[in-house]
């Protein structure tokens, strides 16, 4: 038999809407205290009046001592208290005409006791007081007026606590139904809300509770989820695009080569093939890294690398590749804590698009503090316009369409160098050079 969790059980019988908790929350609530209050109640009052009628009673008793050498055998009383004289030898000396027949044993106490007498047919309170000479006074009072005031107000209180808690139970339904009335009807127009309509927000009620911060919350949320899938599906376009440039490439020089074998020769196929396939392996390799970004998963492991290492690895690169002037003098030593090939990725990322902008020189310079480690690639190119500084992190982002696409640039470089900084908590912003063109700084935490 399989066993099952108590708090399942329990959930399934509760209430399924807030609306429903909120009552019921609030019938058990009321409900419990006004039990707890008109209990106390009815005992405070009981005892005020059995303290009355016991107060009563030890007023006869003083009367009657006072009185105790003069009274007859039979004194005549009212129906409601009785009294009985008893002597040392437990005989009856003197009692009231509806007092029982028989001598009453009871002890001498400050509470007394309940009795039913013979014959009647409410409860009596009876007290006994010992006098000096030896005889017992025996005074009684009938309950009847408590009893019948206690009954009605058990009554009403029986009555009127359902009553209020009902009442309580209505109003609380009432009221909590118009407060959420406003988020049931952002929940139907957020569920209208599909990925075909995520222009649509929800209106704004204007008010600055919950409410109403809230509504704002969604329309905001719905406006990061609107930029997203815009965002994806720029990408996915911009993706189309630049996986089917270097692979119609490949089908236009694989046709020529088949159809006029003698137009291109095996040297030009080749390096057209080498070219174009090493073009769609960065392009892969760096959607790889943005996927990874997007997905929280791009792991750094870390290890102490030397920065200088890779800086002066890749001048080496850019010189024996290029023409272009490479001033790499202010190399200095640092050393970081992070992933050696991320890292690795991001210096070639930056000194590519340096050498893609530049038009004759290129500086690399790499700086060490107690806590951070600084590198600056810069060129002496057109530079980039201030408002567009952010918009080239942005994935396949150009400024300029013809001549990155020229030049092998697929606009993920600067996209992959945010990811990878960003992974190893450091920071990369763009300014003006002074050889002409743009300095893009990267700051990274230092292993010290």
């Amino acid at each position: 038999m399989q066993a099952t969790d108590w708090r399942t059980t329990v959930g399934r019988g509760a209430p399924k809407t807030l609306r429903a908790r909120f009552t019921l929350s609030a019938a058990l609530i009321v409900g419990f205290v006004l039990a707890v209050c008109a209990g106390i109640f009815y005992l405070l009052l009981q005892g005020a009046l059995f303290a009355e009628v016991r107060a009563a009673a030890d007023g006869d008793t003083d009367d009657l001592e006072a009185r105790l050498g003069s009274l007859p055998a039979v004194t005549e009383t009212d129906d409601d208290r009785f009294f009985q004289i008893i002597s040392a030898t437990g005989e009856v000396t003197a009692s009231s005409m509806s007092a029982p027949g028989t001598a009453l044993d009871i002890a001498d106490t400050d509470e007394g006791v309940i009795l039913r007498i013979p014959e009647e047919s409410a409860d009596f309170l009876v007290t006994a007081e010992d006098t000096d000479d030896g005889q017992t006074i025996i005074v009684g009072r009938t309950l009847e007026d408590v009893q019948e005031t206690l009954s009605t107000v058990g009554g009403l209180l029986a009555g009127m606590v359902p009553l209020l808690i009902l009442i309580v139970s209505v109003v609380t339904w009432l009221v909590v139904g118009r407060a959420l009335a406003p988020v049931e009807r952002m929940r139907r127009e957020v569920d209208e809300v599909t990925s075909r309509n995520l222009h649509r927000r929800i209106d704004d009620p204007g008010r600055s509770d919950e409410i109403g911060r809230l509504a704002r919350t969604m329309n905001r949320m719905l406006e990061r989820l609107e930029q997203s899938q815009r965002s994806q599906r720029r990408f996915i376009s911009d993706a189309s695009h630049e996986l089917k440039s270097p692979l119609a490439s490949l089908r236009q020089y694989a046709e020529v080569a088949r159809s006029h074998p003698d137009r291109i020769s095996a040297d030009d196929l080749s390096r057209a093939v080498l070219d174009e396939g090493g073009r769609l392996e960065r392009l892969v390799a760096g959607m790889l890294v943005l996927a990874r970004a997007d997905e929280q998963s791009l792991e750094v492991k870390a290890r102490e690398v030397d920065l200088d290492d890779l800086v002066l690895a890749e001048g080496r690169r850019l010189r024996t590749s290029t023409e272009l002037d490479l001033d790499a003098t202010e190399v200095g030593a640092a050393r970081v804590l992070g992933d050696g090939a991320l890292l690795a990725q991001m210096v070639r990322n930056l000194v590519d698009n340096a050498a893609q902008h530049a038009r004759s020189q290129v500086r690399l310079r790499l700086s060490a503090t107690e806590s951070t480690a600084v590198l600056a690639v810069e060129d002496d190119g057109l530079g980039v316009p201030v408002e567009d500084r952010e918009r080239v992190f942005e994935r396949f982002a150009r400024l300029d369409e013809s001549r990155t696409r020229n030049s092998g640039g697929s606009g993920l470089g600067l996209s992959i160098v945010q990811e990878i900084v960003s992974a190893h908590h450091g920071t990369v912003q763009i300014s003006d050079s002074p050889l002409g063109g743009v300095c893009i700084e990267v700051r990274i935490p230092s292993s010290a």
